[in-house]
């Protein structure tokens, strides 16, 4: 019996030590998945100035290579582009921006997913005119199996004047 009491007490000893380790190593796991996340962060920071630059500079192969292949955008008048018609209206030079501003910036992950929201003052034209205004957009980033963030989506809105009825 006395056997049986030893083995049963180191057993509840392997059992508290392995508990232990396990309480103590949360914490640093956590702190690694902090480390990353602000990795993450500072890309998607990083790309979200490319992409301003590439927008401002019409730059089609910069914009390539931060989009996904099946990259979907909702424009602010409500229509639907996939890639190859956004870099096709982008390479025909009918939309044109000559300022850009960016700020309230906000970043959120979702395990292999960012979301980014901002506020653009843009100046711009295009085939109707004047293009110029205030647009609240969310662009989407998804980590793929390359460890590479690109844009899988992007939708804007067009901020009205409060005082705007319409």
């Amino acid at each position: 019996m006395r056997f049986g009491a030893k083995f049963i007490q180191r057993s509840a000893v392997l059992l508290l030590l392995l508990a232990a380790v396990a309480a103590l190593s949360l914490p640093l796991f956590a702190l690694v998945n902090h480390g990353k996340k602000h990795e993450y962060r500072q890309e998607i920071e990083a790309m979200e100035d490319q992409w301003r630059d590439a927008m401002l500079s019409n730059n089609i192969a910069a914009l390539d290579k931060l989009t996904s292949d099946d990259y979907t955008a909702i424009n602010a008048n409500g229509t639907i582009e996939t890639k190859q018609q956004f870099l096709d209206h982008r390479k025909s030079a009918r939309f044109q921006i000559s300022t850009m501003e960016l700020s309230d910036r906000r970043i959120r992950f979702y395990g292999s997913t960012a979301v980014v929201t901002s506020l653009a003052k843009v100046t711009g034209k295009n085939s109707s005119g004047n293009a110029s205004g205030n647009f609240r957009y969310t662009r989407v980033y998804n980590l793929n199996s390359s460890g590479k963030w690109w844009i899988v989506s992007f939708e804007a809105s067009r901020v009205r004047d409060p005082n705007d009825r319409r």
